[in-house]
C-alpha cells in the first residue's frame, strides 16, 4: 500500500503567518479601498484603462504575474507521473473543479444577479458581474490551495501533484468552459480577449516558473532551491496579492 508523494522540505509544519490568519480581513481592507478609489479618485482606473489591449489590463497582469509566479516554482511538474498511484483524491479534485464547480457558480451568479438583485442592479450590470463570476468559476484556484491545504493538515506533495494536474488542464479546458456558459447567457466577449487571459496569466507565469526551476535545480542543486531561492518571493507574492 502505497501513500501520496511528499517532499521533505514541505512536509514540516510551519506556523501559519500574520498575512494568512488574517487573510479575509486583508481581502475586505481591499475591497473597500478599492470601491473608494473607483468613487472619489476617478482618475486612478481611468489612467489604468489606458494600459489595456483586448480588455485586458497590462498592471494587473503584472500583479498577478507577481503573485502566480512564486508558486508556479514550487510546482514539480515531474510528480504528475504518480499521478495514477493515488487516483482518487485526484478524481475527487478533478470532478470538482471541472465538472461541478463551474457550472454551480454559474447558476448561484444567475439566480443572484438576475433575480435576487434584480431591483438594486441594472440588467446590463448584472450581466457584467454574471460574466465575471464566470470567469471566475471556470478557473481552479491555485495558490491559496497551498495554505489550505497547511491548515488542514494535509499532504504537501500531493496538493503539488493536485495543483500541476490543474494548471496544465486550465490550457485547454478554460476557453471552452467560459465560452459555453457565456453562450448560455448570451453574452459576447471577444475571443481575443479569452485567449489572452489565458496567455497572459496562466501560460507565462507557468512557463516561466517551469524553466527557472529546471534551470536553477540543474545549477544549484534541490536543497539550495528550496531553502535559498524559494524563500526570497515571499513577501513579493504578498504585496502583488
Amino acid at each position: 500500500m502505497t501513500t501520496p508523494p511528499s517532499t521533505p522540505d514541505t512536509t514540516e509544519q510551519k506556523a501559519i503567518g500574520i498575512f494568512e490568519r488574517y487573510l479575509s480581513v486583508w481581502v475586505l481592507i481591499c475591497i473597500v479601498l478599492g470601491v473608494a478609489i473607483g468613487k472619489y479618485l476617478p482618475v486612478v482606473p481611468q489612467t489604468l484603462s489606458k494600459f489595456e489591449y483586448a480588455h485586458v489590463s497590462f498592471p494587473i497582469a503584472i500583479l498577478i504575474w507577481l503573485m502566480i509566479y512564486p508558486m508556479m516554482l514550487k510546482i514539480d511538474f515531474a510528480c504528475i507521473t504518480d499521478c495514477f498511484k493515488h487516483p482518487k483524491g485526484l478524481s475527487v479534485t478533478l470532478l470538482t473543479n471541472w465538472f461541478i464547480k463551474p457550472f454551480t457558480m454559474y447558476l448561484f451568479a444567475l439566480l443572484f444577479f438576475t433575480v435576487v438583485f434584480r431591483n438594486f442592479i441594472s440588467p446590463e450590470l448584472g450581466k457584467e458581474y454574471l460574466a465575471g463570476a464566470i470567469l471566475l468559476g471556470a478557473a481552479p484556484c491555485t495558490a491559496m490551495v497551498f495554505v489550505w491545504s497547511h491548515l488542514t493538515k494535509g499532504n504537501p506533495g500531493y496538493t503539488l501533484l493536485q495543483v500541476a494536474i490543474n494548471d496544465l488542464i486550465i490550457l485547454v479546458a478554460f476557453v471552452p468552459i467560459v465560452t459555453l456558459l457565456l453562450g448560455i447567457s448570451d453574452i459576447s466577449i471577444p475571443y481575443d480577449t479569452l485567449f489572452l487571459s489565458v496567455l497572459l496569466f496562466v501560460v507565462i507565469p507557468f512557463l516561466a516558473g517551469f524553466l527557472t526551476r529546471r534551470h536553477y535545480i540543474r545549477k544549484n542543486g534541490q536543497i539550495r532551491f528550496e531553502k535559498e531561492f524559494l524563500p526570497k518571493f515571499k513577501h513579493i507574492t504578498v504585496a502583488a496579492l
